[in-house]
């Protein structure tokens, strides 16, 4: 799902505070590239708002009254596998991004990050899909070393091709489809097909789910 490099990247938000969104939306309008189509003081009321609107990208916050963001986010991701979400929230809990990334979050932000890191992440997930920052990547690299002292267990046995490999390190070293596709010399939708196929044989939904796959398996070094 990619406009015209013309055409604005229409973006969304959810949160209930007002004067969150006005600042939210007063430090967007001024970018060209960036159009504000909507705007919920809720979950539920987002979701209505996605039967008319499409935006590429939304602004979720956590916690909001009537239906939070970890009860949308997954209902998002269902309805509207396109669209790319945001997280926001006031806290840093690891355990809570590691698990808003794994069930398909796009990024994760805390609400004191300034409009320029939220310019960036919102171009960032449109054009490549994910937009990583230093909580992000402690979160999952925290998930991961609890869930290994819990489990104890090795990935499930799978077997790649060593053209997956490839693919799959290039992909957790955040390199974007179209990188990857001139690196191994495929086009961009074979790269995609190869990377829904990652997702299919390792039992992840997401491209956190892959990260942690690759580093269990010991396919990339651990920070």
């Amino acid at each position: 799902m990619r406009n015209d490099a013309n055409t604005a990247i229409k973006v969304a938000i959810a949160d209930d505070h007002t004067l969150f969104r006005t600042g939210v939306k007063t430090s967007l309008s001024s970018r060209k590239d960036i159009q504000m189509v909507a705007e919920a003081e809720n979950g539920m009321q987002l979701l209505n708002l996605l039967k008319h609107i499409q935006p590429d990208v939304v602004l979720l916050d956590i916690q909001m009254p009537i239906m939070d963001g970890l009860t949308t986010l997954p209902e998002i991701k269902k309805l509207y596998p396109d669209v790319k979400v945001i997280m926001l929230s006031m806290h840093n809990d690891h355990s809570v991004i590691s698990k808003m990334m794994e069930i398909g979050a796009n990024s994760y932000l805390t609400k004191e990050s300034g409009s320029e890191m939220i310019y960036e992440a919102i171009k960032q997930v449109y054009e490549q899909d994910f937009y990583f920052n230093d909580l992000t990547n402690k979160a999952l690299l925290s998930g991961l070393r609890t869930k290994r002292v819990v489990e104890a267990s090795a990935p499930p046995e799978v077997s790649l091709t060593d053209k997956e490999v490839t693919i799959l390190r290039l992909m957790c070293d955040e390199k974007s489809t179209k990188e990857i596709a001139d690196i191994v010399d495929l086009s961009p939708r074979t790269v995609e097909a190869i990377r829904d196929k990652l997702k299919t044989k390792t039992g992840t939904k997401s491209m956190a789910g892959l990260v942690m796959y690759a580093v269990k398996a010991g396919l990339i070094e651990q920070a």
